[in-house]
């Protein structure tokens, strides 16, 4: 708390405390900072001037890719990256009650018809489509259409 007969703050009419005379800044402190500040401006300003040579130009070093001895890389690197593919054979929408009575042998009837083709996603985008076949009694897809993107 500080000591109301110290002399380091008084207060003003409107109650105010403010410093004492000896902490405030008077104005010859700040023309003397102000004038230092010029004369260093006017020191660095100088002696650019001073050497009176012409600007050069900035110029960039060459941005050209360089040639490369060694060749494209072959698609080998990529023979191990592991991708998501889905076939669709259809969709339908169903309510929890009838997903929980299917039972060994249940039907489900799909949005397509047989024969259609079916949709091959990899990785979720549709890429493909095919007409499922019978292999050597495995299940296949032959593809005959590709899906730009």
């Amino acid at each position: 708390m500080a000591d109301p007969t110290d002399e380091s703050t008084k207060k003003n009419a409107g109650g105010a405390t403010k410093p004492a005379p000896e902490e405030q800044l008077n104005t010859d402190d700040i023309e003397k900072l102000l004038n230092q500040a010029s004369a260093s401006l006017d020191e660095a300003a100088g002696s650019e001037a001073a050497s009176d040579s012409q600007p050069t130009p900035f110029s960039l070093s060459d941005l050209t890719q360089e040639e490369q001895s060694h060749e494209q890389q072959p698609i080998d690197l990529l023979s191990e990256v592991e991708m998501d593919l889905r076939i669709e054979l259809g969709r339908t929408q169903m309510r929890l009650e009838e997903v929980l009575q299917f039972r060994s042998g249940s039907v489900v009837a799909l949005d397509k018809l047989a024969g259609d083709p079916v949709d091959v996603f990899v990785n979720g985008r549709l890429i493909a489509r095919g007409e499922v076949l019978v292999m050597n009694d495995n299940f296949c897809i032959r593809i005959t259409e590709l899906v730009g993107a």
